[in-house]
Parts: structure tokens; C-alpha cells; sequence
């Protein structure tokens, strides 16, 4: 509380200005100035917060699924999915000084690498292969198609990658901002086989 004229610490002070050994004659009416409250601390500076609440968000690679569940196979439809329960947005928050700050990570992307040469960028997690379903059926939203086998391939297998790109996002002591995504990355090794019997109608 600001101490009022007179009351609390603080004091009077009466301007007087002197130049060339002359003093200034002009009266000036006394101002009360308040001494500052012992151990008073600048408050604290929401975006250093929003930078620490930023520094706490714990993201974690979704699970990747796939299916055929196992191997995929050439010139079948490969459905490509991230777990939907590590696809939910991710906050934290930092506190000072009576000011809260909390950050949160959207997950926006998945940047899909499939060990070939080809990649897929979906705008969800993707949809789970449904039991029952059509095995050629290709995936609504999310999939690929390999052409070749990774048993041609060093190790045997193709390196799988799904990248999730997060946006993150900042509000607190009425100011809000954007921090410059993050990134995760989930890794599988799969392999890729050929079935004539399955891929070309063959029996």
C-alpha cells in the first residue's frame, strides 16, 4: 500500500535549483515521496516465466503402430498410426512473485519417413487398422504403400521414423505468445516382405 501524504515512511522534498552561485527564487510547492517497501522486488517478467514453463513441458515420441500388424508387405496398403493417447496437448506452468505463466505443446503434425525414400506428412495421428477390415484397403487418412522389399536392404529392415511436430503456445498475467515448435521422433525398424499369393491375387 503507497503511503499517503504525511503517513507511513517517507518524506518532503522542496526542489531548489542554483546556477553561476545564484539561487533560484521561484517558489515550488513540496512533493511527498514514499520510501520503498523494504525488500520490494521488480515483479517477475511474464515471458522469462513462459520461457522456464517451456523448459518443463515433458514431451514423449507417440507409439507407432502399423499395420499389417508385423511385417508389411509389397504393393499392399501399409496404415500408419501414432498412438492416440500420447497425441493430447502437453502444459506446464512457472510461478514467481505472484504471477503464473503455463506453456502448452499442441501436437499439430507427423512427418512420416518410411525407410525407402518416400515420406508421408498426415495432419493427425492417423486411424488404427480396424479388425475385420479389407487388407487391401488403404487407410482414410494416414498410409503407404511400399514398392520394394527391405530384405534387399542392409540389416534387412527399413528404419522407420514419425516425427511430430508441436506448436507451443504461452499465456499468463493477461499476455499471451508463440514460442517456435518442437519436435519428436518415434523410431521402428520394419520389414517389408513380398507375397505373391497376397499382392498379386496369386494362389
Amino acid at each position: 500500500m503507497v503511503s499517503q501524504p504525511g503517513q507511513g515512511p517517507g518524506a518532503w522534498y522542496i526542489y531548489r535549483c542554483a546556477s553561476g552561485g545564484e539561487r533560484d527564487a521561484l517558489y515550488r510547492a513540496p512533493v511527498w515521496i514514499p520510501d520503498a517497501a523494504p525488500g520490494a522486488a521488480p515483479a517477475p517478467d511474464p515471458e522469462a516465466l513462459a520461457e522456464q514453463a517451456r523448459n518443463q513441458l515433458r514431451l514423449a515420441g507417440p507409439a507407432i503402430g502399423m499395420s499389417p500388424v508385423g511385417d508389411q508387405l509389397v504393393r499392399l496398403p501399409t496404415w500408419l498410426w501414432l498412438d492416440p493417447a500420447g497425441w493430447q496437448q502437453v502444459a506446464a506452468s512457472a510461478a514467481a512473485g505472484g504471477v503464473s505463466v503455463t506453456a502448452v505443446a499442441r501436437p499439430v503434425e507427423v512427418v512420416w519417413s518410411l525407410g525407402d525414400g518416400g515420406t508421408v506428412t498426415c495432419t493427425g495421428p492417423g486411424t488404427p487398422f480396424p479388425a475385420g477390415a479389407d487388407p487391401k484397403s488403404a487407410s482414410p487418412d494416414c498410409g503407404h504403400t511400399y514398392t520394394r522389399r527391405s530384405l534387399d536392404e542392409a540389416g534387412g529392415t527399413f528404419a522407420v521414423t514419425a516425427t511430430v511436430r508441436w506448436d507451443v503456445t504461452w499465456a499468463g498475467a493477461g499476455q499471451a505468445g508463440a514460442f517456435p515448435g518442437l519436435t519428436t521422433v518415434s523410431m521402428a525398424a520394419v520389414r517389408v516382405i513380398d507375397v505373391p499369393a497376397l499382392t498379386t491375387g496369386g494362389g
